[in-house]
């Protein structure tokens, strides 16, 4: 019984949390990240402010802590990565990954897109850089020409690009990211095959 009790308790914990995090964003993207007051964000969940502090001090936490949620994905796909053989497959399955990490985060990208200031100003784009060098060294082969390089780097932006240069093409969302993806498949594939002589 006592477990089980624990096993809720820590879940509620888990959903407010996340709620928070989940209103915070949309606040934070609807109105800008400096005009958003914690206040705010507590009326909109209907908790007392007191509540939130519970699990929240400042608006920094909360964001940074939208970052380590989006993050942990990455940094997950990464350690996979590492541990597979350097083959086609492996490349295009992080691909493949990496979009759908990049499509559950997609809110906080346009909010990172909006907010380029807070960004630098809490540093937290540096983290993302580093993921991005961690994902770029299980892409490209060690003995990868320059052009070829820059094919993989290129399959990571063409995703990066896809959600927010692309929504201008028109078309159904969901056929353009199909589109896209596949592009940066092709990137990889073609810069595979220049690496391994085939």
């Amino acid at each position: 019984m006592g477990v089980t009790m624990h096993g809720t308790k820590q879940q509620r914990r888990g959903n407010t949390r996340r709620r928070i995090l989940d209103v915070a964003l949309e606040l934070f993207a609807e109105q800008g990240y400096e005009k958003t007051s914690l206040r705010e964000i507590a009326e909109h969940l209907g908790v007392t402010k007191a509540a939130l502090y519970y699990h929240f001090r400042t608006k920094e936490e909360i964001l940074v802590s939208l970052f380590e949620g989006l993050t942990q994905p990455v940094e997950e796909l990464i350690e996979w990565g590492r541990r597979q053989p350097h083959t086609l497959e492996t490349k295009q399955e992080i691909v493949r990954r990496y979009d759908r990490a990049l499509a559950d985060a997609a809110p906080l990208f346009r909010f990172m897109q909006e907010n380029q200031a807070t960004v630098r100003e809490l540093r937290i784009g540096g983290a993302f850089k580093d993921r991005m060098r961690g994902l770029k060294d299980i892409i490209i082969d060690p003995d990868a020409s320059l052009a070829d390089q820059v094919r993989c780097v290129s399959a990571i932006f063409t995703l990066h690009a896809g959600m927010f240069v692309m929504q201008d093409l028109g078309g159904d969302p969901e056929e353009r990211r199909e589109a896209v993806l596949e592009v940066a498949i092709d990137l990889v594939t073609q810069a595979h095959r220049g690496a391994h002589g085939s």
